[in-house]
């Protein structure tokens, strides 16, 4: 169906597929929640028959309205506002996934995809568990549903639709014309909308996806503790919820690397982690899921800690849930660069009641049933594996503990003031906003790195006296001859350290290179190589070779581009994280042809080249460092940062770096000269002679 040109029918199945998802959703809960509730056999399994068809005609129906905005953004009608604000006609086709999950209602989507794709699995793998864990997750594909929904009741707006028509949510004249769309499409290009330009990259198609898996699986520990409470089987829970735990874990780390990667390649952050309200928000949950994970392994080798496995494994989803909170309803659009914007009253109260309904009852549950989970009385002896296993949970969970109330003081703030109706004293962050997490979070790594080291080499229940001390001695050995040899060769600066900060990096060096040592001469001598009975040491491993990689990348940052060898101060941009002006000294200007020294480098300005995607400017740098005695080259290499010229004059940059084992040469483009703008042909030059005193241009 059309209408002025409008594909309107498109628009009518995607609102029809959003609330089939709903009410299956709703259904399938229900059926689900009967059929693990009933006694007779006979009505077990027509329940759960019903829901299981239920819960499948919801996962198609939410993969149908994944297509249709497909087409929507893929054919540019935009008609549509989804695709007017997301989408272009220069946009490249790879980048058509990036501004599906852009927009907001388009993560949730992408959430309740994965939902869909492991709520399946569950259907298929959880046998007699699946009725209360499928409970757990229709509610949970309910409630986004909900948020897709778009509707209006007694004029409050539920959800926000991905079906909403432009001329319905933006006010202009030419929308009662009847060639409104030919208009509508000028007005789109005139004014560069579409993906916002910082996401025009490949992390943007592969990172949020990966994340989102990562939100998605936190929902299956949480819902099979569930299920183990619903169910009275206090203890049976966790070995099938374990596997699933240690996925979600697993494919949670990763997304959250993948965006530390993806801010320094891809932003001009010039660092893999900030401390941004955003990134800490994905972080937290890992943590909590991670001292989960410990407390399950000890409960299965000892019978001790499922009371912390319990909490650990609700609190996991709890705070992706309220993560969710903090970046969906623009809360956070002061403290962080990246939150999603304000989403209106209607909608905070949404997302707000996601996060009570599944905090609020599940704590009573736990807490109601706290002393009918079994509890060994008899306390862990201090030469047991399980008993520094259950510090280090401890340690690793409080860590986060800190992390979230910090990142949590606008939420905080707010909610005081709405209570009190004043306001509250704002805390300073001070000029290093950073620091203040740093110093808490480094003394965290010592206690872990050491812990991840040594606690292998105990044995569960009791270890002989002596034993771990024999064993430990000489990867100790080794690790403080590692940490020493490194500060005398490869030293470790920071740019604003005190003595003692400086003395906790050093620490937590020796701490993290002291777990990766310990861990590689267990494998090898405590199990002989037996990799099958190696995963926490791997695991060990490899979170002690990225805290190394975290301590030596963060220090020693130079800045090489000082702009005094050339005297020209031109306007520079904002910087990303502290949102203040750049000094215009640390920001050496390039003229075209002209080389220029940086640092230990001579920088020529090559040429630059149109993009692919409108006013998307490439630049071409040469860098080359030479001989002092002979003028040699000894290295050459091109780097190419690029920059988009937005409508008004501002820009936004995207770096390139050069990669060597012990350094990276990073570079962005903090200003260029729009063209547009100083459209004069610069590159003809004249031959003006001039007297003293005379003046030109």
């Amino acid at each position: 169906m059309e209408n002025n040109g409008e594909h309107l029918l498109i628009g009518n199945l995607g609102h029809f597929f959003v609330l089939l998802a709903f009410v299956a959703s709703l259904i399938s809960t229900i059926g689900y929640f009967k059929s693990g509730a009933s006694i007779n056999f006979t009505d077990k399994l027509s329940w759960r028959r019903f829901a299981r068809i239920a819960f499948l005609i919801q996962a198609l129906s939410v993969l149908t309205v994944f297509f249709i905005i497909f087409i929507i953004c893929k054919n540019h009608y935009y008609e549509y506002l989804y695709a007017f604000k997301h989408t272009s006609n220069e946009l490249e086709p790879k980048y058509l996934l990036a501004c599906i999950w852009e927009d907001q209602s388009g993560s949730f989507l992408l959430w309740s995809i994965w939902h869909c794709v492991l709520g399946s699995l569950l259907i298929w793998k959880s046998k007699e568990w699946e009725a209360p864990v499928m409970t757990v997750i229709g509610l949970a594909q309910a409630f986004i549903a909900l948020m897709l929904l778009g509707i209006y009741i007694f004029d409050v707006k539920i959800g926000n639709s991905p079906f909403a028509l432009t001329k319905n949510e933006i006010e202009a004249p030419f929308f009662s014309m009847p060639d409104y769309l030919p208009r509508l499409t000028r007005m789109h290009e005139e004014n560069r909308m579409g993906l916002n330009v910082l996401l025009r990259n490949y992390w943007m198609v592969i990172h949020p996806p990966v994340l989102f898996l990562g939100f998605a699986s936190t929902i299956v520990p949480f819902a099979f503790a569930y299920a183990g409470i619903q169910s009275k089987r206090f203890a049976d829970w966790v070995k099938p919820a374990l596997p699933w735990a240690l996925f979600s874990a697993c494919v949670l780390g990763v997304g959250v690397m993948m965006g530390g990667k993806w801010a320094y390649e891809s932003l001009n952050f010039g660092g893999y982690w900030a401390w941004d309200p955003v990134e800490n928000a994905a972080l937290v949950p890992w943590m909590v899921l991670v001292s989960g994970i410990h407390c399950m392994v000890i409960f299965k080798a000892t019978g001790q800690s499922l009371r912390a496995a319990y909490l650990f494994s609700i609190l996991t989803f709890v705070l992706i849930l309220y993560a969710t909170f903090l970046t969906r309803t623009g809360i956070l659009g002061d403290a962080s660069v990246h939150a999603f914007v304000e989403a209106g009253l209607p909608m905070k109260i949404l997302i707000g009641s996601f996060v009570l309904v599944f905090t609020v009852p599940s704590l009573i549950l736990f807490f109601s049933n706290y002393k009918k989970i079994p509890s060994v009385e008899k306390e862990e002896a201090i030469s047991s594996r399980e008993f520094w296993m259950f510090i280090g949970s401890l340690v690793f969970f409080l860590a986060a503990f800190f992390i979230i109330a910090k990142t949590s003081w606008p939420v905080i703030h707010n909610f005081y003031s709405w209570i009190t109706g004043h306001e509250a004293d704002k805390i300073a962050e001070g000029e290093n906003a950073e620091y203040s997490y740093n110093k808490v979070v480094i003394l965290v790594a010592v206690i872990i790195g050491v812990l991840t080291a040594f606690t292998q080499y105990f044995k569960y229940k009791s270890t002989p006296k002596g034993y771990t001390l024999k064993k430990i001695a000489i990867p100790t050995i080794i690790a403080l001859t590692v940490t020493i040899l490194l500060s005398i060769f490869y030293p470790i600066t920071y740019y604003k350290e005190t003595a003692g900060f400086l003395g906790a990096i050093y620490a937590a060096l020796f701490a993290g290179i002291y777990s990766v040592v310990a861990n590689a001469t267990y494998i090898w001598t405590g199990i002989k190589g037996n990799m099958k009975s190696a995963g926490g040491s791997v695991a060990h491993v490899g979170f002690s070779l990225m805290l190394v990689g975290i301590l030596i990348s963060a220090g020693n940052k130079k800045t090489i581009s000082d702009n005094r060898v050339t005297g020209m101060n031109l306007q520079v941009g904002i910087d990303p994280q502290t949102k203040k002006q750049d000094n215009p000294l640390d920001n050496l200007t390039l003229a075209r042809q002209m080389p220029t020294r940086m640092g230990p480098y001579i920088v020529t300005y090559i040429k630059d080249s149109a993009g692919a995607e409108k006013d998307k400017v490439i630049y071409q740098l040469l860098f080359e460092k030479k001989d002092e005695l002979t003028q040699k080259t000894t290295d050459s290499f091109y780097l190419y940062p690029d920059v988009y010229i937005m409508k008004g004059g501002g820009m936004s940059s995207n770096p390139d770096i050069r990669n060597y084992l012990n350094r990276d040469v990073f570079t962005y483009i903090s200003y260029a000269v729009n063209k547009k703008e100083n459209d004069r042909d610069t590159a003809q030059f004249k031959t003006s002679e001039l007297n003293i005193g005379d003046t030109i241009y």
